[in-house]
């Protein structure tokens, strides 16, 4: 299935049925008093995080989402049967913008989290306007309007921690070691063009959800590579997995290390902010005397922190890797660490105007001929 991150839908909400106008007529009850009913409600647009999705692609495929109208009163003071809902699944991690003026709606961040575009109020009946000096009224309420507006549905993937490397740094190799993801593994660049989850188990009650995040090259924050399009997905992660692969192409490797820490600063949000696990990959290649130049090399240029030795072949280091993670993840989570993304401003269009949802005995009265 296609990796789609981002898209820009139509939602309109069902308008209120009209109130009617109706008076009892049965035998023997004279002057039965009027009995129209109020109008049902219109169907809400309703989005809901669903854990078993991963992409925005069914609203590439289909970008008008309406829901029903609510149904006019009837006789008898019956109320007219609400408009059914437009029940829109996102994944967990979408973001909702109004497309309009950019401002951010909702943050679907968890399981069955969900948010809400109210349909049209029915309109009232003549039942409620009967009074002491008017016992046959003739009026009623329209239904409101639903409410219309173009969204910007945003996914920034909901994981602890991102894997992040140059292409062909070991990172799909390393994701498939430590879970039961299985990305494309290949010996050339880019062989992963969408990002990969996978949850990483260490025992009882000790997971975490790990990303594998494509494309990062020098220039990734300005375009290059598969640039900024993924590295919005490290926004939400409490700390990095840094691979450094050995080779000295195309840069050497405390160069690369350096120039991804560049592209992190660049792109902002406080990415370079978080903890970082450093961790020297393809230790199963590594040359004799080789290992320790380039550990003591990291160090220096990560500012003196450890750095670790792995393989995601043979898996050697990788449990220490882990285990260093799974530090930072408890201390975050003890402290109650919470990263929220940024909220960026997206290029303006033109909207039309969206109805105000005013108090329901405002609207104009509507006489019966």
């Amino acid at each position: 299935m296609k990796f789609i991150d981002e898209v820009i839908i139509h939602v309109a909400s069902g308008k209120g049925g009209d109130g009617r106008v109706s008076f009892r007529q049965e035998k023997f009850i004279p002057r039965g008093g009027p009995d129209g009913g109020d109008g049902g409600a219109g169907g809400a647009v309703v989005f809901i995080a669903d854990g078993h999705r991963n992409t925005l692609i069914d609203y590439r495929r289909k970008r008008h989402w309406r829901a029903s109208d609510g149904r006019p009163g009837d006789i008898k003071q019956m109320y007219g049967a609400k408009g059914a809902d437009c029940v829109c699944y996102v994944p967990i991690g979408t973001l909702i913008h109004d497309a309009a003026t950019g401002e951010l709606l909702a943050d679907l961040d968890a399981e069955g989290a969900r948010y809400e575009i109210a349909g049209g109020r029915g309109g009232l009946g003549n039942m409620h306007f009967r009074s002491s000096t008017n016992r046959t009224p003739r009026r009623s309420t329209p239904g409101k309007p639903g409410v219309e507006k173009e969204l910007r549905l945003e996914l920034k993937l909901l994981a602890d921690v991102g894997l992040l490397g140059f292409p062909n740094a070991g990172k799909s190799t390393f994701l498939a070691r430590v879970s039961a993801a299985r990305p494309k593994i290949a010996d050339y660049p880019f062989t992963t063009l969408t990002p990969q989850l996978g949850v990483v188990e260490r025992g009882d009650l000790q997971t975490f959800v790990l990303a594998d995040i494509p494309g990062l090259v020098e220039g990734a924050a300005e375009g290059a590579g598969l640039g900024i399009e993924f590295l919005k997905h490290l926004e939400r992660c409490g700390c990095y997995v840094h691979l450094v692969s050995p080779e000295d192409e195309p840069l050497d490797p405390v160069r690369r290390y350096e120039v991804l820490r560049e592209e992190l600063a660049a792109y902002g949000a406080g990415l370079e902010e978080r903890p970082e696990v450093v961790v020297l990959s393809k230790a199963d290649i590594l040359a004799p005397g080789e290992r320790e130049r380039l550990v003591e090399a990291l160090q220096a240029a990560s500012g003196g922190g450890p750095v670790f030795v792995a393989s995601g072949v043979t898996g050697e280091g990788v449990p220490r890797v882990l285990d260093a993670v799974w530090a930072v993840l408890e201390a975050q989570r003890a402290e109650g660490v919470k990263f929220t993304p940024v909220v960026r401003e997206a290029d303006p269009f033109d909207d039309e105007d969206v109805f105000d949802d005013e108090d329901l005995f405002d609207d104009e009265l509507v006489d019966e001929e």
